[in-house]
């Protein structure tokens, strides 16, 4: 766990490819410029990325639209859990706080959440 991390933008299928392969466990929003709901959870997702050991990135499809297909995105935002390159989980039920996202982490990705008390 990395106290100054926070997500990362990615720019496109390479980048999100790149970013995928290169990390034990990846956290990806898919969201849309101009969704509040997205940019809500900005800041939750940065909290998770200094509390979890995951990499998290954000990104938007509608820069490259193969991705919405390629990553079956039907509504935003969209949480995908990967696990050395593979998705293992989803969550596209609109904002999540913190608590909720480190759930998701844990039932698909347990090795990234810290045991507590």
């Amino acid at each position: 766990m990395d106290p100054d991390a926070k997500p990362s933008r990615l720019a496109d299928a390479t980048e999100l490819e790149s970013f995928v392969s290169g990390a034990d466990v990846a956290l990806v929003e898919f969201f849309t410029s101009g969704c509040p709901k997205c940019a809500a959870m900005e800041p939750v997702l940065g909290t998770v990325a200094r509390s979890a050991d995951v990499s998290v990135g954000l990104i938007n499809p509608r820069t490259d639209p193969g991705l919405i297909e390629a990553y079956d995105v039907r509504s935003v935002p969209t949480l995908v859990v990967f696990v050395d390159g593979v998705e293992r989980g989803r969550l596209a039920e609109g904002f999540q706080g913190a608590e909720a996202v480190i759930d998701l982490l844990a039932e698909h990705a347990p090795e990234a959440v810290p045991e507590t008390g």
